[in-house]
C-alpha cells in the first residue's frame, strides 16, 4: 500500500532483547568480567609458547583467543546496534568505549599466538593442527603463513602496533575530526545557506540537477580551503604504509598492493585481470553514462551527478511511496524464485524483527548488516522511507544476511571471508530483484526508474572504482620519491577522471582525493578494487542461475559457505569452473549489461517520443510492488 506525505513511512524497529536486556544489563556485565578474566588467562598462558609444551600451550591459547573474541565481537556489535539507532545513548557510548580498550589488549595479546602460527615449521604446524579447533582455522592460518617472509619479530611488530597510534592511525582520525566539523555555503535558489558537509552531501542525492551542482561546488570550495592538511594526512598515510613495505622486505621485495591483495584473498594477476576487463569495457559504461546524462537533457554527466537518482517524468501522486510490509514482500518473492527457502528467509527476518528501518532524530545515516556471533543471528540496518532506493538497498542488507545464515553453522574462524566475496550474495540479490520489477513493469516510465539504478551501477564500478585505483596507484607511485603538494594531487585525480570517463564527463573532479574518506582510512589501503571485484563476481554467479536450474541454489549455498575458507580464485575455479586469472571470465561477465543499457536506450527514445501515456504510466513504481 502507499501511505500520503502526511504520514512518515518508516520500517519496523528492531528487536535486539535476545541478545542483551540493555547496556548496563546484569548479562554484560557479566560477559565483561568473563572478557576480562580470559584475557588475563591469555596473558598468563603466552609465556609457555617460549617452552617445551609450546604446541599445547598454542592450542590452549587459541580455544581462549576464541573465546575472548566471540564476547568481545558479541558486546561490540550490540553497542554499535544501539549507538546507530540513537547517537545519543550514553550508557552504549560507555560500552563501546571499554569494549575498545579491551580490543586493543586483546590484540595485543593474540600476537604472540599469530607469530608462532606463522613462524612454526611444517612439522610443528601439523601438531598443532590436530586440535578440532586449531584445524577449523587452518586455511586462515595457511593464508597468514603467506606473508610470513615480511614479518618482523614480535617486539618490532609490538612497537610498530604503539606508534601506529600516534602515527598513521591520528593522521586517519585527523581528517575524520576535519570532515565532521567542515561547513560549506550552498547556492539555493536567490540565496546562500550555510550547512554541514554531511547535508550538503545529502543534496548530491536530489533530482534537481542545479542544486546537485551547487552543492557540489560548495562541498568541493569548502575542502579547498583545507586541502593542505588533507594533502599532509595523505602524504602522510601512504609513506607510512610505503615505509612499512620496504621495513618488511628484507627477506622478499614487497610492494604496496601486497597487502591489500592478501586482504582481498585474491592474486595480483586476477587484480591485473579484472582491472584490464574494465578498460575493455570502458565503451559500455561511457555510454552508459551517456545516457543517464541524457535522460536529465544533457551530454553528458557532471561529477556533481554519481549518486544521482533517476529524474522525476510526470506528475506522480504527490508523496506515493512504497511501504515497509510491500517492499518485503517484493523482496521475499523475488528471493523464493531461485528457491522457497530464501524467500522463507526473508519472511523470517521480518517476523523476528531482526530488521531496523524506523526513523529517528538521533539515528545514524547508513545502512550494513551484521551478526552476532554468539547466537549467529543476522541483524540488517536502515532508515526505511519508502523509496525505491531503500527497497533495494533492503534487498541488499537482506542478502548480506542472507551470506551470513547460510554459514550459521560453520566454525566463526571459517566464516571471516574478504573483502573481494563480501558483495557476492548482497549484489546478487539487488541484480535478482532488479530482474524481478522489470519484468512486472508496466511501462517506459518505470523502466526507467529501474534501468536507471542498472546504468548508475554499471557507471559507478567499471568508470568511478577504477578512477579510484588508477589515481592511488599513480599517487603511491610518486609519493615514493617524496611527498606531493596539493595542486600536484589534483592534477593526477583529474588525469584519471579523463582516462575513465574520457568524454561522458563534463569536467573531473579534482579535489576527489580530498572529499572521499576512502583515500584517508587507516586500516585499509586501496579501499576501491574490490567494489568492482564483488560487483563483476556476484554478476558472475548470476549467470548461473538459468545454467543450473533447480540445482543452483543447493550450488549458491555452497559457494557462499566456502567464501571463508577458500581463496576467490579457488571459489571461482571449484564453484564456478573459471579461472579468474583469465581477462575473460570478467570482460564476459560485465559484457552482459549491455542489453540492459539496449534497453534503457530504447526506454528513453519511447518517451521522447511519446509514446508512452506518461501520467498514468509514471503513476509511481509503488502500484507495481503493491500489485
Amino acid at each position: 500500500m502507499t501511505q500520503p506525505p502526511s504520514m512518515p513511512l518508516q520500517g519496523p524497529a528492531w528487536d535486539l532483547s535476545d541478545i542483551y536486556s540493555g547496556p548496563e544489563c546484569a548479562e554484560v556485565g557479566a560477559d565483561l568480567l568473563s572478557l576480562e578474566s580470559l584475557c588475563e588467562d591469555i596473558e598468563q598462558r603466552n609465556h609457555g609458547l617460549l617452552g617445551d609444551d609450546a604446541v599445547a600451550t598454542a592450542q590452549q591459547l587459541n580455544g581462549l583467543c576464541i573465546q575472548a573474541s566471540t564476547l568481545l565481537r558479541n558486546l561490540s556489535v550490540y553497542a554499535s546496534c544501539l549507538l546507530s539507532v540513537n547517537s545519543r545513548d550514553e550508557a552504549a557510548q560507555a560500552l563501546q568505549g571499554s569494549l575498545k580498550r579491551h580490543g586493543k589488549r586483546l590484540a595485543v595479546l593474540s600476537e604472540p599466538l599469530t607469530q608462532f602460527t606463522i613462524n612454526a615449521d611444517e612439522r610443528t604446524l601439523q601438531d598443532y593442527l590436530v586440535d578440532p579447533d586449531a584445524a577449523a582455522g587452518e586455511f586462515l592460518v595457511r593464508h597468514a603463513r603467506e606473508r610470513r617472509p615480511e614479518l618482523l619479530s614480535l617486539s618490532e611488530e609490538t612497537l610498530t602496533s604503539t606508534l601506529a597510534q600516534n602515527g598513521i592511525l591520528a593522521w586517519g582520525a585527523l581528517y575524520t575530526q576535519l570532515s565532521g566539523t567542515l561547513s560549506c555555503a550552498v547556492q539555493r535558489g536567490d540565496s546562500v545557506e550555510q550547512m554541514g558537509l554531511a547535508q550538503a552531501a545529502g543534496l548530491l542525492g536530489s533530482t534537481d540537477i542545479e542544486l546537485r551542482e551547487c552543492a557540489w561546488r560548495g562541498i568541493n570550495e569548502a575542502w579547498r580551503l583545507h586541502e593542505e592538511t588533507c594533502a599532509a594526512s595523505l602524504n602522510a598515510i601512504a609513506g607510512w604504509r610505503l615505509d612499512m613495505v620496504e621495513r618488511r622486505s628484507a627477506r622478499r621485495a614487497g610492494h604496496f598492493l601486497d597487502a591489500p591483495t592478501h586482504a582481498s584473498r585474491i592474486e595480483r594477476q586476477t587484480l591485473d585481470s579484472l582491472l584490464g576487463a574494465a578498460e575493455q569495457v570502458r565503451p559500455l559504461a561511457r555510454r552508459a553514462a551517456k545516457l543517464l546524462a541524457r535522460a536529465y537533457g544533457r551530454e553528458r554527466l557532471g561529477p556533481w551527478d554519481v549518486r544521482a537518482p533517476a529524474p522525476t517524468l510526470a506528475a506522480a501522486p504527490a508523496g506515493a511511496v512504497i511501504d515497509f510490509d510491500a517492499a518485503l514482500a517484493l523482496i521475499a518473492t523475488a528471493y523464493a524464485s531461485i528457491d522457497p527457502s530464501m524467500g522463507s528467509f526473508v519472511k523470517m527476518m521480518g517476523e523476528r524483527r531482526w530488521i531496523e528501518g524506523s526513523l529517528g532524530p538521533n539515528k545514524r545515516p547508513g545502512a550494513y548488516c551484521t551478526t552476532f556471533p554468539r547466537s549467529r543471528t543476522p541483524r540488517v540496518y536502515m532508515s526505511y522511507t519508502g523509496s525505491f532506493s531503500d527497497v533495494m538497498t533492503l534487498a541488499h542488507e537482506l542478502g548480506h544476511a542472507y551470506h551470513a545464515w547460510t554459514m550459521r553453522d560453520l566454525p566463526l574462524s571459517q566464516t571471516d571471508y574478504g573483502m573481494s566475496l563480501a558483495e557476492t550474495a548482497s549484489i546478487f540479490a539487488e541484480t535478482l530483484v532488479t530482474d524481478s520489477l522489470l519484468e512486472q513493469a508496466a511501462g517506459p516510465a518505470q523502466r526507467l526508474e529501474i534501468g536507471w539504478e542498472v546504468l548508475s551501477s554499471l557507471v559507478s564500478f567499471v568508470l568511478n572504482i577504477p578512477t579510484r585505483f588508477d589515481f592511488e596507484q599513480r599517487f603511491y607511485e610518486r609519493r615514493a620519491e617524496r611527498p606531493l603538494r596539493p595542486a600536484e594531487i589534483s592534477a593526477l585525480m583529474s588525469e584519471s577522471w579523463a582516462h575513465w570517463y574520457g568524454d561522458s564527463i563534463a569536467e573531473p573532479d579534482p579535489l576527489f582525493w580530498a572529499s572521499k574518506l576512502h583515500f584517508h582510512i587507516a586500516g585499509l589501503s586501496f579501499y576501491n578494487f574490490p567494489y568492482l571485484f564483488g560487483y563483476a563476481f556476484s554478476l558472475g554467479v548470476y549467470a548461473q542461475r538459468s545454467r543450473h536450474g533447480a540445482d543452483f541454489i543447493d550450488r549458491f549455498n555452497a559457494l557462499l559457505r566456502d567464501t571463508g575458507r577458500m581463496r576467490a580464485e579457488d571459489i571461482a575455479s571449484t564453484h564456478l569452473g573459471v579461472d579468474l586469472r583469465s581477462p575473460r571470465f570478467w570482460v564476459d561477465t560485465l559484457n552482459s549489461l549491455a542489453p540492459r543499457v539496449d534497453e534503457f536506450e530504447a526506454t528513453l527514445d519511447e518517451l521522447a517520443q511519446g509514446t508512452g501515456t506518461m501520467s498514468t504510466d509514471c503513476a509511481s513504481l509503488s502500484n507495481t510492488i503493491r500489485a
